[in-house]
């Protein structure tokens, strides 16, 4: 049975690929030169960022909206790609768009946030209850120099200019469940098995750092309140089907600026890492 969407007719058992063929969707890939000049601008924006807000601001409070601010870009950035759009695009609103089409669509919004939510809640609540038992809050100030390099590490990789590890079960949700249970039940089967994180592909090293801050705090709270940032970043490209556009319009968007999204997250990272280091030598 086919649906329609912004007057254009999909099958009930249409998904989004996880490429496009059209190599006139993607943009041409950026230069050694131009990725170089981006990490070489991300190190110092971070430091000198951190040299900035430093002044006057408790170590803490510093690194705090750092991490912050480095989770919820990552969730974003983790969903925001044509793979990752992939796993939420069969949760759009069904039928002609309209508003009626829309509110009813929103039971699966929500249930997909709640899927969301309750992934943040067991992720973290387990890294933070492990972090207590052993007790690797007493480390923190120990790892948070490793993690620093790392963060600086992974952004290089994320450039291209070095390869490292990143371990990832590679696989998405599976894309033919909507034939088998009512969408809102759906979104929220996603929302939970992508709210883990660990369940399905993140591009984004982020994730690491997220996990690494969760496990070392020693606290449940901090550890849920983390993840749940982090998936908030996660659930908001969803919203997105509230839009008049179709899967394949959003899906070519994506690929024209997969490269581009690399290379964010690659500054992101580096600039992420240069600001802690500063703070610590501050």
């Amino acid at each position: 049975m086919a649906e329609t969407w912004n007057g254009r007719a999909h099958s009930a058992r249409e998904g989004v690929v996880d490429h496009i063929d059209d190599a006139t969707s993607f943009a041409q890939p950026w230069s050694g030169l131009a990725r170089f000049s981006l990490l070489a601008v991300s190190l110092l924006a971070g430091a000198a960022g951190a040299a900035a807000f430093a002044a006057g601001v408790p170590l803490q409070t510093a690194m705090l909206w750092i991490l912050v601010s480095a989770a919820f870009a990552g969730g974003l950035l983790s969903t925001w790609s044509p793979c990752g759009y992939s796993s939420v695009c069969l949760l759009r609103p069904s039928g002609e768009y309209s508003r009626a089409s829309v509110m009813a669509w929103m039971p699966t919004l929500i249930a997909h946030a709640v899927g969301y939510a309750a992934g943040a809640l067991v992720l973290g609540g387990a890294l933070g209850l492990a972090g207590y038992a052993l007790g690797l809050d007493a480390y923190f100030a120990y790892t948070i120099p490793v993690f620093a390099v790392l963060l600086v590490a992974y952004g290089a990789h994320q450039f291209g200019f070095l390869n490292v590890p990143y371990p990832q079960r590679r696989c998405q949700v599976p894309h033919d469940a909507r034939q088998r249970f009512p969408k809102w039940v759906i979104g929220l089967l996603y929302g939970f098995s992508l709210g883990l994180n660990y369940l399905t592909y993140v591009q984004t090293p982020l994730l690491y750092a997220v996990t690494g801050a969760a496990l070392f705090s020693g606290s449940v709270t901090f550890a849920i309140g983390i993840f749940l940032v982090f998936n908030l970043g996660r659930f908001l490209p969803l919203v997105v089907n509230a839009l008049p556009v179709t899967d394949r319009a959003v899906t070519a968007w994506l690929a024209r600026r997969q490269e581009a999204a690399a290379m964010t997250d690659g500054a992101l990272l580096v600039a992420a890492g240069a600001a802690i280091l500063t703070l610590l030598v501050a």
